[in-house]
């Protein structure tokens, strides 16, 4: 349905009589003091219905942790394009006509809108946050050499296909149906129950697919929602509200952008003996899940390599910008980014190729196997699988023909680099492991499955009925798999972490062992068999080699009175992490990968092209490889737009001036190469006891494009070698011209 179009979203659903439409209206300045809001021009304007300003909201705070976040600015405003008043209008385009004509007196005062200024202001939204081993200070200083360096990360923008959109319905006894394109439908129901004053059992929140969210409707759906809730209580009508691209830009958090400062010891040979790294993060004017994203950024600083004495500190930046949010990788990117650069940059001050430096510092097994907050690491493949790629990639011989070539050419460079991934899967947050579904068969022998992951163009949906009909033996046409909905699954974690299939699968497969048991026991009792003799395969029930089709014996099984629907539950085990200390096991086991990327650049210009990709990917035992493979590459062309072309851009004052395709440049299908070549790795599955002993795909793909920007940043150095000072993410065209060209900055 996806693929063919005809998949409803929310904005395809037919409207309710009498649904009204809400738009905003936004504040033309960062950082500022509300003296008034002139809403008299917009009432009298056509179509509309009422106004809210943030005095006529009784519960006005929400948030993912802590309720931080107003959903109407009140007093003041924190960041250009805040919500300052909502316009209920007869039409969508009646109320943003509307919004246009509130007006507002904001005394402006000076904004925090870098990372710098936040900084040397001092200005956190909380204490640091440190993950450390060893004595780091010591290693550095007595080592034969020492390096250190900064890097600018840039964010990046969801860019998601739909936008934000929501949609209140009033049913009876004060009870209301949400439908929201949400990753987390159980967050939107707490926050609108909140915001409503009633308990949640009042709210219905449904979430039948998103058009793309990528971490960007993991908490930032919530404001919609709430906003559409609030118009319906207050007027017993249907409210609706759908974000155009620039107010969803301007209005919802981004990957948050990093400033990495570090230092570095490492020997002769280039295996490093100390290392520190300050990773300090724009979180915006709220806190969001920035704690959480700062924090696997830290658990990411090491990627694959063994670092025995280490500091990562993490800096929870407060600027007067949009809240920054979750991001496919979740802060693991920009944490990865930081230790790739540095083992580049090793590779560069002693003279050999990178990946002797990567070889030469990986994590290994049974020993050189801890990370810095303390997991052993019991699953490590990335060094044989590091020799696989370099091997199917003719890596060496390819770095040998771009040396060649750059002899041979003055004007255009190539580079080639190689860049590993291990990342980490579970919610870092032990309490978001657990996740239910709910399985019921028909008489007819028709399976219909819920459970509380959402699809968003995944194919989590696909991989979880997968799971419920290889249980039963039949076709997977037999299960039907209904909305993600609070009033089946109730108390259900976000689908974020790469663990939608993990967790959903397994308890959508615990469910349907439950009601195995069931038939098991009905067919032993009723055939006289025993239970080792019945089999469910082919869409046949087998007892005893007599051979009863599905439909049948489910229909036999309910006339004898045999219960046909169970729930499942599952949590991940193995999990603890001691906050303090930052030590533990935040992860349940690692996903690994690699990727072999070459470029070439046009020194006079900056300007570059991506030539050829080759992937070797872990995913265990693979429950879709067609579905696995378009996330591995999906995400590498994702990272990739996130390391090369995509560019947020703030003027002085803190405007967001990026707010469209127009200004912000996603990747196209120009963009990729003609050479890709993805592989997922054969013959593996998973070590620890997940769903059918696979592994998850969804984040780690993305980190494999940290190789196209190192190898953009190889071809610099090949055009030449002179040019010391790093190269900043994204590589633009002009953040490369001007790094091969310093003297004109």
């Amino acid at each position: 349905m996806h693929v063919q179009g005809s998949a409803k979203y929310i904005d395809d659903m037919p409207e309710p009589n009498g649904t009204l439409h809400v738009a905003f209206a936004l504040s033309n300045v960062a950082y500022g003091k509300i003296n008034s809001i002139d809403i008299k021009s917009a009432k009298k304007s056509e179509g509309v219905h009422s106004i809210l300003l943030a005095k006529d909201i009784k519960h006005l705070h929400i948030g993912a942790i802590v309720h931080d976040e107003p959903i109407l600015a009140v007093n003041e405003v924190l960041f250009f394009g805040q919500a300052i008043a909502a316009v209920l209008a007869d039409s969508h385009e009646n109320a943003r006509r509307a919004a246009a004509l509130v007006s507002s007196d904001i005394k402006e005062l000076e904004a925090i809108v870098t990372i710098d200024q936040a900084m040397t202001k001092k200005s956190f939204l909380d204490e640091p946050l440190v993950v450390s081993t060893g004595d780091p200070s010591k290693a550095i200083n007595s080592a034969q050499n020492k390096l250190t360096g900064n890097l600018s990360i840039g964010g990046q923008e969801h860019y998601y296909l739909e936008g934000q959109v929501a949609m209140a319905i009033p049913t009876e006894d004060n009870e209301m149906v949400i439908h929201s394109s949400t990753q987390n439908p159980t967050e939107v129901q707490h926050l609108v129950a909140h915001v409503l004053d009633v308990p949640q059992n009042a709210i219905e929140v449904i979430t039948r697919r998103m058009g793309g969210g990528f971490g960007g409707k993991e908490t930032d759906s919530s404001q919609l929602a709430c906003i559409c809730a609030i118009f319906a209580q207050q007027c017993a009508r249907p409210v609706k509200s759908r974000l155009s691209r620039r107010d969803d830009m301007l209005l919802t958090g981004k990957r948050h952008d990093f400033v990495a400062n570090y230092e570095v010891g490492y020997s002769n040979e280039g295996l490093i003996q100390g290392v520190k790294i300050d990773l300090a993060a724009r979180c915006g004017y709220s806190l969001d899940l920035s704690k959480a994203i700062v924090s696997r950024a830290l658990f990411h600083a090491d990627n694959t390599y063994y670092i025995p004495n280490a500091t990562f500190t993490g800096f929870l930046c407060k600027t007067n910008t949009a809240s920054n949010t979750a991001f496919r990788g979740f802060g693991g990117p920009q944490g990865m980014l930081a230790i790739e650069n540095i083992i580049e940059e090793i590779a560069t001050s002693i003279g050999v190729d990178a990946i002797e430096i990567r070889k030469l510092n990986y994590y290994q097994k049974n020993t050189k196997n801890i990370t810095p907050y303390d997991q052993v690491i019991e699953d490590n493949i990335i060094n044989e699988l590091s020799s696989e790629l370099i091997e199917d990639s003719n890596y060496l011989i390819r770095r040998k023909n771009i040396s060649q070539f750059n002899k041979e050419n003055k004007y255009l460079k190539k580079g080639l680099a190689f860049s590993p991934v291990k990342f980490g899967i579970s919610f870092t947050t032990q309490l978001l492991n657990q996740a239910g579904a709910l399985v019921s068969i028909y008489r007819d022998g028709s399976i219909h499955l819920n459970h509380g992951g959402t699809e968003m163009g995944q194919g989590l949906f696909i991989k979880v009925a997968q799971v419920v009909a290889n249980e039963f033996g039949v076709d997977i046409g037999r299960v039907k798999v209904s909305a993600t909905s609070t009033a089946k699954v109730p108390n259900t974690s976000p689908t974020a972490a790469s663990s939608g299939s993990d967790l959903n699968g397994m308890a959508a497969r615990e469910a349907c062992l439950r009601i195995k048991k069931n038939l098991t026991e009905f067919a032993v009792s009723h055939f006289s068999s025993s239970k080792e003799d019945v089999r469910f395969q082919d869409s046949m029930v087998i007892v005893a080699n007599k051979k009863i089709p599905f439909n049948e014996f489910v229909s036999l099984a309910y006339l004898n009175r045999v219960e046909l629907f169970s729930n499942g539950f599952y949590k991940t085990p193995k999990i603890f992490f001691d906050a303090i200390k930052q030590k533990g096991n935040p992860f349940y086991y690692y996903s690994y990968g690699a990727c072999v990327s070459e470029v070439i650049v046009d020194c006079l210009t900056g300007e570059y092209k991506l030539l050829a990709v080759d992937i070797l990917h872990d995913v265990g035992a693979s429950l879709n490889p067609a579905i696995d493979m378009g996330q591995i590459v999906g995400g590498y062309i994702q990272g990739m737009g996130w390391l090369c072309s995509e560019e947020l851009k703030w003027s002085d004052s803190g405007a967001l001036l990026t707010t469209g395709a127009s200004t912000y440049k996603i990747p196209a299908i120009g963009d990729t190469p003609e050479h890709f070549e993805v592989k997922i790795k054969p013959n593996i599955s998973n070590h620890e006891n997940t769903i059918h002993k696979s592994k998850a795909v969804g984040e780690p793909p993305l980190m494999l494009a940290i190789s196209a920007w190192l190898a953009i940043k190889n071809a610099i150095y090949n055009a030449d070698n002179n040019i010391k000072t790093g190269l900043n993410a994204p590589a633009s065209f002009e953040q490369v011209f001007f790094n091969l060209n310093k003297n004109l900055k």
